[in-house]
């Protein structure tokens, strides 16, 4: 079968010919109809060999929906032929995180070397993979693969990032997301579907703005050294109630910390490296800030729920396997419009 693997360190992503893989015990096998493409690529191909803590070749794609090909020993919860998204932040499955469903704060994944589908483990770009438990898999029903396959992450981590903050965007709030990209696009439409909050859009470009608009976003601002002043005009000097930095980097952590509203929430959720100090003088008083990792497996359900309900939708291009390095150049230059796919089978 065909498989994009990033196999060796500071390489490009490659289309290669692997053996399609055989489920053991308790083991399912999906046949892959598309596979998202996500930053968190890009930041893993970025990294040094000595902070790789898995080995290459890696097959990439943590975002993954497909249909149940074949069963090992012992499953019963799906069928051949079903129709699934797969649940990316795999963990042991049996401690305290793992039994409230949150396996992507699982207590025993680095001891016991449980590594995401794509981010350690074997991922969902290729035209077969195999999903470790039947419990990291979610039913699809009717939802469209292309459109589906990006909520796995890109609709699921800014929903989980949300949630946390919704009790303090009440009518009058504002809420800020920074980088309107894959995830940030997503963001957008959560909170309008979720909370009656004015939202303001930062991004470093017209067009990335022109995007947040369309989706929802109630104020589309340049992300620049005036982005603060611009958001405290905004909010009459107070700022905004929670703050969303889909970027991560050490300026927008920066401008989230200083359009953060006292006792309001600042989430950074992008891997750009940044932080914000925290302390008396630094920050708003009474300012939470947090860093957030993907969600759990019942908000998984609820974001696909969002979906059917019709009040999120993502922005794609797909491409042919074949065509997964150039998806990945497009990410990496900023030129896709909200979030790229692959489709595996075609």
């Amino acid at each position: 079968m065909k498989a994009v693997q990033y196999r060796a360190v500071g390489a490009a992503p490659e289309v290669v010919q692997v053996p399609v893989p055989v489920p053991g015990p308790g083991q399912l096998l999906l046949k892959v109809t598309a596979a998202g493409v996500c930053h968190s690529d890009i930041a893993v191909m970025s990294w040094p060999a000595e902070a790789l803590t898995f080995p290459l070749p890696l097959i990439l794609g943590h975002e993954g929906v497909g249909t149940v090909a074949a069963v090992g020993d012992g499953v019963v919860a799906f069928e051949v032929g079903d129709a699934v998204a797969v649940y990316g932040p795999w963990g042991c499955g049996s401690c305290a995180k793992c039994a409230e469903g949150k396996e992507n704060y699982c207590l025993r994944a680095k001891e016991l070397g449980i590594n995401p589908p794509g981010l350690g483990s074997p991922g969902a770009m290729a035209e077969y993979m195999i999903v470790d438990d039947a419990r990291h898999l979610v039913p699809l029903g009717d939802l469209d693969p292309v459109q589906a396959v990006p909520l796995t992450d890109a609709g699921l981590t800014p929903y989980h990032a949300i949630k946390r903050s919704l009790p303090k965007l009440v009518p009058g709030s504002t809420a800020v997301v920074i980088g309107t990209g894959g995830l940030g696009h997503v963001a957008i439409q959560i909170l309008r579907a979720l909370s009656p909050a004015r939202v303001i859009a930062l991004d470093v470009s017209e067009e990335k703005l022109a995007l947040a608009r369309e989706v929802g976003a109630h104020e589309a601002i340049l992300s620049n050294a005036e982005s603060v002043d611009a958001v405290r005009k905004l909010t009459g000097g107070k700022g905004a109630e929670a703050v969303f930095d889909f970027v991560g980097a050490g300026p927008t952590a920066a401008t989230a910390g200083g359009c953060v509203a006292i006792e309001g929430d600042v989430t950074i959720v992008g891997l750009g490296g940044g932080s914000l100090p925290v302390g008396f003088g630094t920050t708003a008083y009474e300012a939470s800030v947090t860093s957030p990792y993907w969600g759990s497996r019942g908000e998984l359900l609820e974001v696909l729920d969002l979906a059917r309900a019709g009040v999120i939708s993502v922005h794609t291009e797909t491409y042919k396997i074949d065509e997964a390095p150039t998806a990945y150049e497009r990410l990496h230059s900023g030129a896709v419009r909200g979030r790229a796919v692959i489709l595996p089978q075609e």
